[in-house]
């Protein structure tokens, strides 16, 4: 959604007697509540795209040095650092350039560990735990949901 229209729908809703808005569009679904006079709450969730009867790809299992780890978040024993936002997720600042943390990386607070895209602005997420990457949890240029396992930490 244009980020002009959805500043129009917040305005119109905090401007008015309306409480609660919400729109559906092709990619996506707003959804404004008024929290309290004059403040409207915006929530977004990106809708499952159709996968027309295809399945899924497998999840690949790679042993190599580097490689991102498939891993459930139960079977990923530890710290979980989850997605702040719904959003792409990156694991490198550029196509072709190094990942921020690999598997067996050490990793320290503040570090960046990705990066999650979200209405055309790229947001650093950081490592909120000392300790080793035990596993990543999704793949570079998935989509991510909000709360969504991304790293386990050890």
């Amino acid at each position: 959604m244009d980020l002009r229209k959805l500043k129009t729908l917040i305005d119109l809703v905090s401007d008015s007697n309306v409480s609660e808005l919400e729109i559906t569009e092709a990619e996506g679904k707003v959804r404004i509540v008024k929290a309290q006079p004059q403040q409207p709450v915006v929530q977004y969730a990106q809708l499952p795209m159709p996968t027309a009867g295809f399945p899924a790809p497998a999840p690949a299992m790679v042993a190599t040095p580097g490689a991102v780890v498939e891993a459930t978040p139960a079977e990923a024993a530890g710290h979980v650092v989850k997605s702040p936002m719904v959003g792409t997720f990156y694991r490198a600042s550029a196509p072709g350039a190094a990942p921020f943390a690999n598997v067996g990386d050490t990793v320290k607070v503040g570090q960046t560990l990705c990066i999650i895209e979200a209405m055309k602005i790229l947001n650093e997420i950081e490592c909120d735990k000392d300790g080793v990457v035990k596993a990543v949890l999704v793949e570079n240029g998935q989509a991510v949901e909000f709360g969504q396992p991304l790293f386990a930490i050890e």
